[in-house]
């Protein structure tokens, strides 16, 4: 049995994957744990999640398809993955992928939009890794133990002077140690209303408020989740009979993933339920959470579905 690979190994692999798409003009980039891994705040990661540009989405597909992890081929990730497609990636659906080379499975799940992404992120490229700020807003999740590491990121951001890592920091220990010697712009206090409480004086509040903040973009990614696995059902279904239990390759998995995703997939689900009903319906669940003296207090999201196409 071939020994495990080392975490570098697999940096090196992805990293690798990456540089040749790049050079072939297919605009991607590496971003969230192996990101923080690069940037410092993480020690390892298993997986690693990719941002592509979906008009480049076929071209990725074929670079992928072609590359072998101690030659074995990738397939697609169980029924559940939809197709690396333009359509699904434009609506913020994540594509799925593994290499099953014993005794790993080198996963690789693909992203046409930065989830709680504010901005192009393919005009925030650090050679193979999207930029901090990125990355610190797909952390925005509904795992505790993504929070940290955007803190840490927002921290970071401020060392350098990047006065958008105002956004990111979740501590109030953190807010306090910046707030004498970084300013606030107001137009970021607009953005994250609890940044026009600096010096964050009051301790009850602050964690009151902070911890509102996380309940907000917390149950934002929870319902984000279940609207797509609303949809996700019988497409999963319809991909596990057209296989009918057999494994198949890429080329063909892939075919029979358009084919069921054009029938059981909506391309953009998030602008079908309706951003600004998604918004609201958090609001009101925070307010029956927490209180509804908070809800003045949560980030203003509307800029955070940027990419995702009406």
């Amino acid at each position: 049995m071939p020994e495990m690979m080392t975490y570098a190994e697999i940096e090196s692999f992805f990293t690798g994957l990456v540089a040749e798409a790049q050079s072939r003009g297919i605009t991607c980039a590496i971003t969230s744990g192996m990101a923080c891994v690069h940037f410092g705040v993480s020690t390892t990661t298993k997986d690693c999640d990719v941002l592509c540009a979906a008009e480049s989405a076929d071209r990725f597909l074929d670079l992928i398809a072609a590359t072998r992890v101690r030659d074995i081929a990738p397939t697609y990730r169980g029924n559940l993955s939809p197709p690396l497609d333009a359509r699904w990636l434009r609506g913020g659906w994540t594509a799925h992928l593994v290499w099953k080379a014993p005794p790993d499975e080198v996963c690789l799940d693909i992203f046409g939009v930065a989830p709680r992404g504010s901005a192009p992120w393919g005009e925030r490229l650090r050679g193979f890794y999207v930029d901090p700020h990125v990355v610190a807003e797909m952390k925005r999740t509904n795992r505790e133990k993504d929070w940290p590491f955007a803190t840490a990121l927002g921290g970071q951001m401020l060392e350098a002077q990047e006065i958008r890592g105002w956004l990111h920091i979740h501590e109030l220990e953190v807010l306090r140690r910046f707030a004498p010697s970084v300013s606030i712009p107001p137009p970021l206090a607009e953005i994250r209303p609890i940044l026009r409480l600096a010096p964050f004086a009051d301790t009850l509040r602050m964690k009151r408020l902070l911890g509102a903040e996380r309940a907000f973009w917390s149950e934002l990614d929870e319902l984000r989740i279940r609207i797509h696995q609303r949809h996700l059902r019988p497409y999963t279904s319809a991909v596990r009979r057209a296989h009918a239990g057999r494994s198949a390759a890429l080329p063909e998995s892939h075919a029979i993933r358009l084919a069921c995703a054009g029938e059981h997939l909506p391309p953009n689900p998030l602008r079908a339920y309706g951003i600004e009903r998604m918004l609201a319906e958090v609001k009101e669940t925070v307010a029956v959470t927490v209180g509804p003296d908070v809800v003045e207090w949560l980030p203003v999201a509307t800029e955070n579905f940027h990419g995702i196409e009406p």
